[in-house]
């Protein structure tokens, strides 16, 4: 973890974001405080697109099982009356 004044952020913006974009953590000071902290967004993993097909292929056969025109947000609606 590095530390570097608010001046120098201003300075080196740029830079900086890089070093944060390769896994950096920056915290900016000001006269001598922590106020603020530059690090890399944390990036979710998505589902891969076989994965995604799978689920669906899965829940076809529950959706065979609805009777035919139904409504979802009636079920919906139906399923949180219940409680």
């Amino acid at each position: 973890m590095r530390k570097t004044s608010v001046r120098e952020l201003h300075i080196h913006t740029s830079a900086l974001i890089r070093e944060a974009e390769e896994g950096g953590t920056i915290v900016i000071e000001r006269r001598g405080e922590p106020v603020a902290e530059l690090r890399p967004i944390a990036r979710e993993e998505g589902i891969s697109a076989e994965k995604k097909a799978q689920i669906f292929a899965s829940m076809r056969k529950y959706w065979g099982k609805l009777p035919k025109g139904t409504d979802a947000t009636q079920l919906i609606s139906e399923d949180r009356d219940r409680y």
